[in-house]
Order: C-alpha cells, then structure tokens, then sequence
C-alpha cells in the first residue's frame, strides 16, 4: 500500500486494531481532551501510549489475542508491535487515518543476553505508526518510554503531529544506536500470519512455541550492565 490518500481501511475497526471496544474507548476518554483539535489529541494519544504502557520485549504475548489492543490494554505492556497497534486503534476511534509499517532495524535496544536470544542485532518486523494529520502522513513511534530511554541512555522520541518520530540513529554517548535496513510496507490491518512466520524463522531462540517470547526484563537486564560497568 502507497503512501496517498487515506481509505477506509485506515479507520476500520479489526480483529487487532479493535478500537470498537470499551478498553480502547476508556483509554482514548481519558487520554485526549475531547474538545482539541485532531492534532493535539494525537500528539496526546502519543505520550499516553508512549508513557503509560510499558515497553517490554520479555514475556511479550505475540499470539493473536495477545496482540489486540484491547489486550495491551488490559495487560500494561507489551513490544513495538503491541504498542503501535495501540497507538494506531486509538487514532482511529477518534476518526484519525492510521497504518502500521514494519521494518527490520539493527540494535532494536538490545541487551546482551537479548542479542544472544535474537541471534544477532538485527530484529526482523521492528513497528511504528503512520498518522494522517493536516493532509499528509506523519511517521510515530510511541514505543520506547521516558523510563527506558534514561536506562539505556538514548534520547527520547518526542512527537508534535508535524515531524517525524523516528529512532535517533545515536544514543546520548555518541554511539550508534538504530539503522533501518528494510521496510516491508505500510498496512491498514497486522499482516499477522506473515509476522509469526518471518519471526520464528528470523528469531527462533527468542520465541516459544506459543509465540510468548522468553521470560526476562530490559529492565533487568539494563541495570545489571550498568552495575558491571
């Protein structure tokens, strides 16, 4: 799908982007003022998404169900993929175009024991959000939150409707943080059974046979580097 004008598919309700459900119409009520403008409310949406769900590749529940919006809702957590799909529900609910895009990214702020799992720093189907606002499409990745960027020392991605929110390619200590290497494409639903595929072939260590990655915390794992340092 192309980058033009919005269809009815970027506002459509789907099985995983369930913006019809009573979770993500709570969460859109007490996330973006009713009476602002679609700029502000998205921009809004953002932080609450960004900020207010956890960032967690550990334990992440990539099964269909698990992959709802409804259901990082209800659970608090959940990976990009999680968080997109979130983010771009919630947009929608609100009568905002959205899509999500899948790329591989290298070092997708990896630890050494997760490098080890993804067998390398290359992590296949990273996801962002596209956001149709004032007549063109705006890229947003309300992923990684404030808390995990101080950890792991990378700025954080802030997001003003207008520019671009993509990663920063270098974190606070000039190190090289994030490279796009290829984008699969822009969709108005989660190609999920492409997604399960290419991760357990790209990932096998990384994932159970249930699609439930491996137990851990970045946290955790953030903090022990630290104190080895």
């Amino acid at each position: 799908m192309g980058t033009g004008t919005p269809g009815d598919a970027d506002l459509a309700a789907t099985y995983f982007l369930d913006h019809d459900s009573p979770e993500v119409a709570d969460f859109v009520a007490r996330s973006a003022p009713a009476d602002a403008d679609p700029t502000t409310r998205a921009v809004a949406l953002y932080y609450a998404v960004r900020d207010g769900i956890q960032y967690e590749v550990y334990s992440a529940d990539l099964s269909r169900a698990g992959l709802r919006a409804s259901s990082t809702l209800r659970s608090g957590t959940g990976m990009c993929i999680h968080k997109s799909i979130l983010y771009a529900s919630a947009l929608r609910s609100i009568g905002i175009p959205s899509r999500l895009v899948l790329a591989d990214v290298r070092n997708h702020l990896t630890s050494d024991r997760l490098r080890s799992l993804m067998g390398g720093d290359v992590f296949r189907h990273h996801c962002y959000t596209k956001v149709h606002l004032d007549g063109r499409w705006v890229k947003a990745t309300p992923v990684f939150s404030r808390r995990l960027c101080r950890l792991y020392r990378i700025t954080q991605l802030e997001f003003d409707g207008r520019t671009d929110s993509l990663y920063h390619p270098y974190d606070l200590d000039g190190r090289q943080h994030m490279e796009f290497l290829h984008t699969h494409g822009e969709f108005s639903d989660l190609p999920y059974d492409r997604i399960v595929r290419d991760l357990r072939i790209a990932h096998p260590g990384l994932f159970a046979a249930t699609m439930r990655v491996v137990d851990g915390s970045l946290e955790r794992d953030a903090v022990g580097a630290a104190e080895r340092r």
